[in-house]
C-alpha cells in the first residue's frame, strides 16, 4: 500500500492564519513585502507592453493585490485552484506558492488555466528569508527545551523555483531573486509583524503545545546579540523569488538546433577564429623592464 505524501502545511492553520491577517489593522503596517513583490510585478508588466484582457490573481490576499489587476479574477489558494483550462491571458500567484505542498502542481495549473502566449508571474518567499530568525529559535530552543522543532518554513532556493516552470511546460522561463534587509526592534517586533501578515508558523509538523514562556525571551536575545544593526536594532532577511514563463506558442522564439547557425560568433565579435588544430605559438622574451 502506497503511503501518503507528508504534508509540509496545516492548511487549516495557515487559513486561519490569513483570515486574521486579512481582518486586521495590522496587516497595513506589515504589507510592505506584498508592496514590493507588487511594484516588481508591475515593471515586468510594463516590459511586456501588453494589454491584458482576462488576468486571474492566485492569492489569500485579495484586497492587497486587486491592485496589480483590478479587472482580474481572484483566486484563493488551495490545493485545487479554481481556474478554467486555457480562460485567461494572465495568471500571477501571489505570495502563496512558499506555503505549497505541491508547488509543482500549482504552476502545473495556473500553466493549464494560459491560452497559448499566455504569461505566468508568480512572487514568493525564498530560501535567505528570515534565516536570522531560524537560527535565533533553533538555539533558543536548544538551551531552553534541550531539543528542536520546526518553527520557520524551509523555503526554496531560486533554482529549485525556477525548474518549476519548465516542469510545468512554460516557455522562455525566468527566475530571478530580490533580497531586502528590514531592521526592527527586536525579535518580538519582528514576530508581531509576521502575524500581521499571516506567515506564522503553520508547518504541520510544528510542536501545537504551548512553548515555556522563557523560549522567546532567549530567541530574542539570541537573534540581538547575533544579527544585531544600528541604533540598537536587530537585522532581517527577506527573499522575493519571481518567476516568469510563457504557454507555449509558435510565435515565440526558439533556440536554433545545434549546427544551424548561418553566422560565425568570430565574425559578429569581430575577433579572430579560435583553431583548436593550431600549433602552439613559440614562447617570446618577455620583458621584465619596470617603469
Amino acid at each position: 500500500m502506497q503511503q501518503p505524501q507528508p504534508r509540509l502545511t496545516d492548511t487549516a492553520a495557515l487559513a486561519a492564519h490569513r483570515d486574521r491577517a486579512t481582518r486586521t489593522a495590522g496587516l497595513a503596517h506589515a504589507r510592505f513585502l506584498h508592496d514590493e513583490a507588487i511594484a516588481e510585478l508591475q515593471e515586468r508588466l510594463e516590459d511586456v507592453n501588453r494589454t491584458f484582457t482576462r488576468p486571474a490573481i492566485v492569492t489569500d490576499f485579495p484586497t492587497i493585490w486587486r491592485d496589480l489587476a483590478p479587472n482580474a479574477k481572484i483566486v484563493p489558494m488551495a490545493e485545487a485552484l479554481d481556474l478554467e483550462e486555457k480562460a485567461h491571458d494572465l495568471v500571477v500567484h501571489g505570495m502563496g506558492l512558499h506555503w505549497a505542498d505541491d508547488p509543482v502542481g500549482q504552476v502545473v495549473q495556473c500553466a493549464r488555466a494560459l491560452q497559448p502566449d499566455g504569461l505566468f508571474l508568480s512572487a514568493a518567499f525564498g530560501g535567505s528569508t528570515l534565516t536570522e530568525l531560524r537560527q535565533a529559535l533553533a538555539q533558543a530552543e536548544a538551551q531552553v527545551m534541550g531539543g528542536l522543532s520546526p518553527r520557520v518554513a524551509p523555503m526554496a532556493e531560486v533554482r529549485d523555483m525556477g525548474a518549476l516552470l519548465q516542469r510545468a511546460g512554460l516557455a522562455l522561463p525566468v527566475a530571478d531573486t530580490l533580497r531586502k534587509k528590514v531592521t526592527y526592534r527586536d525579535a518580538i517586533a519582528l514576530m508581531h509583524d509576521l502575524r500581521a501578515m499571516g506567515e506564522t508558523n503553520a508547518l504541520a509538523g510544528r510542536h501545537k503545545a504551548i512553548p515555556p514562556r522563557a523560549l522567546f525571551p532567549a530567541a530574542s536575545a539570541i537573534y540581538a546579540q547575533m544579527f544585531p544593526a544600528e541604533e540598537n536594532r536587530i537585522e532581517a532577511s527577506f527573499e522575493l523569488v519571481f518567476l516568469t514563463g510563457w504557454a507555449p506558442h509558435e510565435s515565440q522564439q526558439k533556440p536554433l538546433r545545434p549546427g544551424a547557425a548561418t553566422s560565425r560568433l568570430a565574425d559578429a565579435l569581430n575577433v579572430p577564429e579560435f583553431d583548436e588544430n593550431a600549433k602552439p605559438v613559440a614562447d617570446r622574451p618577455t620583458d621584465k623592464s619596470q617603469d
